[in-house]
């Protein structure tokens, strides 16, 4: 590929890993999906770095940022914007709300009420949102970080699955081991680092790097594979809801992404069984009887890829 995607995400990783301590794994999940035009859903417990995150992704990326606390009493034009009439010109004119930033961090977007929380489906979707029966497209790159606490469950509106689907990756961040949280308490001593990290790409090389992942190659056997994972979640006895066909574009995106992160043009089968559990775990309903027995979406998906006949494809014949 002509554009050096391994490259600008090698930059990326390094410039965000000196911000966030110790989770290259999930740092490069958000970078596969800032390349596949995908958004992401950051569910963790409290203090565990999910804003700084999403704030380093940001500046590391050159991108404009704009964060939005989601609470209760946050209306849909607080997010899309609304229309102010302007008695001097005598028309009522649009004034655009935080959603027109390049990068959304939506702070605990379980929070809002359901009436908020669908300001950003078309955004999300369609790269666009209408108010007042007028379309305004939204800047490229566009991408949403959306935070949520899964413990705290007070006051809280649950996603539904329409917006759920939506997200091309759930991430958890975790706690850190010892050694890297003291390795945190040095870096974070005197004051952050945030301030002081600088854009190693702009709008314009993400946008080149969305391109040239969509370019790369992926065998029919591999899209076949995507497809049975995608339709195995779905006949899971204890699946209540499985994944969408979004579900199965979003696998063929992912691994596309995480191919061209690894300097290839081309898929591998491992390049879709790093991604499925982090792009199909969160679609997936698991009846109620089978989440009392403590069975989880993540182990559906485990299962459907540790029985399912691996493909063996890779790069393309001349």
């Amino acid at each position: 590929m002509s554009l050096d995607v391994q490259g600008m995400a090698r930059r990326l990783l390094t410039s965000v890993g000196t911000v966030i301590v110790g989770k290259e794994a999930e740092v490069e999940l958000c970078i596969i999906a800032l390349f596949c035009r995908g958004h992401i859903l950051i569910e963790d417990v409290p203090g565990t770095g999910k804003t700084m995150l999403a704030k380093a992704m940001a500046r590391a990326s050159g991108c404009s940022f704009e964060r939005v606390q989601f609470t209760p009493d946050l209306l849909p034009g607080d997010v899309t914007g609304v229309s102010v009439y302007n008695p001097q010109e005598r028309t009522f004119e649009f004034r655009r709300g935080p959603i027109f930033a390049q990068v959304m961090l939506a702070d605990e977007i379980n929070r809002a009420t359901p009436k908020t929380q669908s300001a950003l489906l078309e955004a999300m979707e369609e790269g666009q949102v209408t108010v007042d029966g007028t379309t305004h497209p939204l800047p490229e790159p566009f991408i949403v970080l959306a935070t949520q606490n899964p413990i705290e469950l007070g006051g809280t509106f649950p996603l539904p699955e329409a917006q759920v689907d939506r997200f091309l990756l759930k991430v958890r961040l975790g706690y850190l081991p010892g050694d890297q949280e003291v390795a945190m308490l040095d870096r974070f001593q005197a004051e952050s680092p945030l301030p002081d990290l600088q854009a190693v790409a702009s709008g314009a090389d993400i946008r080149e790097a969305q391109d040239a992942c969509r370019a790369v190659y992926c065998d029919t056997s591999l899209k076949e594979y995507c497809v049975r994972l995608v339709q195995r979640t779905r006949e899971h006895p204890d699946v209540a809801l499985g994944a969408s066909p979004r579900g199965a574009l979003g696998l063929l995106h992912a691994g596309q992404a995480r191919a061209a992160v690894s300097g290839r043009d081309f898929v591998l089968p491992d390049d879709i069984k790093s991604v499925a559990p982090h792009v199909l775990a969160h679609r997936v309903v698991v009846r109620p009887n089978a989440e009392l027995r403590g069975l989880t979406p993540a182990a559906i998906v485990e299962e459907v890829m540790a029985t399912e006949a691996v493909p063996m494809a890779g790069r393309q014949l001349a």
